[in-house]
């Protein structure tokens, strides 16, 4: 091989290439971490230089995922692992406040720069009409150091997992602040511990007190644990490759491209496929995440407890993206008042959204019904003290939810989605103190209500809310009937019945969270509601029933392996934990033959091109 070639071969093994970021599903890799493993394994139980390789490790992971946005990486590992020194060192309370609000600011500063810079500039247009131009300030300043035009300055490039990586530095410095967690005295531990490359890119995001510890624990990996780990990996690689890529190729990503190039029935089996798409996905990377983790002897918590068998949405958000979930709850909720009272943060929050929301509108009955809002609930609140609290606790469960779907992405219909997941939240909480005769007639009256304007104005919106409507209409009659016979078989029928309502009501809101997703930010608002927009009116406009038989028969095998996925994720837990630890305790060749049938197997469902992660934009 002469000179060329082997800087060639250099430059593939070692440079960044943004067309084929390295991936779990990739043969680079698994050749990859099997050189790191056997060189974790030589290292055995000397820490510090255990930590330091690992960390070293996962810069040229992360490297490889995002090239020189390893910088951004090293930048915010250094300054918190700094900062929360500082501290823990202070004794004045001001001071360490101080320190906190520098961290925090500095933290969410880089974070809005790269992820909400369009946002930004297009919010400011919509309000003002002034134009302003992004620019890559740091693309700028490297043009700067280098004295050529390197690298691009009119366009802002998302780091792969920012926002992952943000909010668990910011976790550590708030821990420390409360005395929760004591600071990491080595910046190589905190290092290892803010970029471990398993989860580095997509979570589970992992609070400083569940992982620090372990960093000064000797290595140990039991039998079962090792056959543990291997079943996480393949299971993981099975949901990626064979339900994620597999019907998100064949079928869900061509919908979602040109909605009116599709029937309804197409458009809403696209809605329903995303659901498992986007769980598939993002729960087998994690899958694959602790997998990978286990077998060098660390524990990533789990993040998804089969969330389509939630039965409400309170319940949905506690098995789904668990550990995004939590931190919201800790670092966002609870400081803003959480189920107790209001704060500043509290009314901050929800006068900026409502104004955001009035401008943008261009309308008055907008403004009057967010004045009409504030007027109800603060009559409420003033005359009738004890439900004070339920109307704060609501406000502070909207607002975090508005801004979890902000950091989803800088979209409205990212916010969309969150407004109406904390909508869904909101009405579960008033259902549920509800008696069976006032729910009945409340859904009896919605459903006439959207009953009259689907025969009326016959526009698709309201033609989908009727159906949805007929459909919640059904269910609580029937669960109203086996009440009134004593609840005679009642508590059962309830639970199916919520979880078909709660699946439903979540996959319609993904209709938001999918036109928003993988999208060219500059353009993202303008595309995303367009494309949500044209998949309503195909599902609510009239049907060509006929045309039913065709789609199924074109797309079988999607449908199967939809069908399929979602009797396996709703299986009873006791079954899986039971198939689980069988697998683990297979004796050593069957286990590497089981290993070697699945791999062949899930890799016959591979595409032409490998499919980044979803959660890689965020």
């Amino acid at each position: 091989m002469d000179l060329s070639g082997i800087s060639a071969f250099a430059q593939r093994l070692f440079g960044f290439d943004p067309n084929s970021p390295l991936l779990f599903t990739q043969f680079y890799f698994w050749a990859f971490f099997a050189l790191v493993y056997a060189i974790f394994a030589l290292i055995g139980d000397r820490r510090l230089l255990r930590n330091a390789f690992l960390f070293f490790v996962s810069l040229f992971f992360y490297y490889k995922t995002s090239g020189l946005s390893v910088l951004i990486l090293i930048f915010m590992t250094c300054s918190d692992f700094t900062i929360a020194r500082r501290i823990a060192a202070e004794k004045d309370a001001r001071r360490k406040k101080r320190w906190l609000i520098l961290s925090v600011t500095l933290d969410l500063l880089i974070l809005c720069y790269f992820k909400y810079s369009y946002f930004f500039a297009d919010f400011v247009y919509s309000m003002t009409g002034l134009e302003m131009k992004v620019v890559n300030v740091f693309g700028m300043l490297g043009n700067a150091l280098t004295g050529a035009e390197r690298f691009t300055v009119d366009s802002i490039v998302l780091p792969v997992g920012i926002s992952f990586f943000t909010f668990q530095v910011i976790s550590y410095t708030v821990d420390v602040y409360r005395g929760q967690v004591k600071p990491v005295d080595n910046i190589l531990d905190f290092g290892f511990y803010v970029s471990f490359f398993p989860q580095l890119v997509a979570g589970p995001i992992v609070r400083a007190s569940e992982f620090i510890p372990q960093l000064y624990k000797p290595y140990y990996l039991a039998r079962k644990q090792f056959g543990i780990a291997v079943f996480w990996i393949l299971n993981g690689l099975a949901k990626k490759l064979i339900l994620s890529d597999y019907i998100a190729v064949n079928f869900i990503d061509r919908v979602f491209e040109n909605p009116q190039l599709y029937t309804g029935f197409e458009n809403l089996a696209a809605l329903f496929g995303y659901s498992l798409q986007v769980y598939a996905d993002f729960s087998g990377y994690t899958d694959i995440a602790i997998g990978v983790a286990m077998l060098m002897g660390f524990y990533l918590p789990q993040n998804f407890n089969s969330p389509y068998k939630a039965s409400n949405p309170q319940d949905f958000w506690r098995r789904w993206h668990m550990s995004l979930s939590n931190w919201l709850k800790n670092y966002l909720y609870i400081p803003l008042g959480g189920n107790r009272n209001a704060t500043f943060g509290t009314y901050f929050w929800i006068i900026l959204f409502a104004v955001i929301a009035v401008i943008l509108s261009g309308s008055w009955i907008v403004s009057l019904v967010f004045v009409l809002l504030a007027a109800v609930l603060g009559l409420v609140a003033h005359f009738k003290p004890e439900r004070r609290k339920k109307i704060l606790a609501n406000i502070n469960r909207f607002i975090t939810m508005l801004l979890g779907g902000l950091w989803h992405g800088a979209s409205w219909n990212f916010i969309i989605w969150g407004g109406l997941n904390g909508i869904g939240l909101i009405a579960y909480q008033f259902w549920k103190e509800m008696g069976w005769w006032t729910r009945m007639g409340l859904v009896t009256g919605a459903t006439a209500l959207l009953g009259v304007l689907h025969w009326t104005v016959g526009a698709p919106i309201w033609n989908l809310l009727f159906v949805w409507a007929v459909f919640v209409w059904l269910g609580t009659l029937v669960r109203f009937i086996f009440h009134l016979a004593n609840g005679w078989g009642c508590k059962r029928i309830g639970y199916i019945w919520g979880v078909a309502q709660t699946f439903t009501f979540i996959t319609f809101t993904r209709l938001f969270f999918r036109s928003g997703s993988n999208l060219n930010p500059s353009t993202a608002n303008e595309v995303a509601w367009q494309t949500a927009r044209k998949m309503v009116e195909q599902i609510g406009s009239a049907w060509d029933w006929s045309l039913v038989p065709q789609v199924c028969l074109a797309y079988w095998k999607v449908f199967a392996l939809v069908i399929a996925g979602l009797v396996i994720h709703w299986l009873p837990a006791r079954w899986k934990r039971w198939y689980r630890i069988n697998f683990a305790m297979l004796p050593v060749p069957v286990l590497v033959f089981a290993v070697v049938a699945v791999v062949l197997l899930v890799y016959q469902f591979i595409t032409a091109d490998l499919q980044a992660f979803i959660y890689f934009q965020f």
